[in-house]
């Protein structure tokens, strides 16, 4: 059977809209199978954890909210609502950390700190920026970002500082302000 030219061009219209849609359904389901869903293993409101060595407290992390992504390949905890958080050194001298969001990833041990960080110590150093990382097995804090350093020596501004938890080590690049100096 031979069909007219003029039913020609709707039959094979209808064959490809046909076939487009009987696709689709099968591309959909194809996709859900590469899909996997980003969703915490894990959700937490109003945490107090206490870190500990051989029974000493060594740090004390408060925040209203905790996401724990311990189910990825690159596991994570975050803190959306921000942390607050006293770190104990040896002697028992505490240096205080506030941020409004963090990110901690159990890998590298390293912590993102963002969103008006401030970093304070019991002899009154206070650092504030808007990022900091905390590499936490070598206790040291580093950033590129621009920062603001206040102590007895006076006010500081700069670009970029790295320095250890407990203020003696200060490595500070493109400082401005004025500071006492013993020379």
């Amino acid at each position: 059977m031979i069909l007219p030219k003029k039913y020609i061009v709707p039959v094979v219209v209808f064959a490809v809209v046909a076939l487009f849609f009987g696709c689709e359904s099968n591309f959909k389901e194809v996709q859900k199978i590469n899909f996997s869903e980003f969703v915490p293993a894990s959700d937490a409101d109003t945490v107090n954890i206490k870190y500990t060595d051989s029974g000493r407290i060594t740090g004390v992390l408060i925040s209203s909210k905790m996401l724990d992504y311990s189910n990825l390949d690159f596991p994570f905890t975050e803190f959306p609502k921000g942390i607050d958080v006293t770190l104990y050194d040896k002697k028992q001298k505490r240096t205080f950390i506030k941020s409004n969001y963090a990110v901690s990833y159990k890998s590298t041990s390293i912590i993102d700190l963002q969103g008006k960080v401030r970093i304070t110590s019991e002899e009154g150093q206070v650092l504030e920026t808007e990022q900091l990382y905390f590499d936490q097995k070598n206790e040291w804090f580093y950033t590129e970002r621009k920062f603001k350093l206040t102590d007895a020596k006076g006010v500081s501004y700069g670009q970029g500082i790295d320095f250890s938890k407990d203020f003696k080590v200060i490595n500070s690049q493109r400082i401005s302000g004025e500071i006492e100096s013993n020379e």
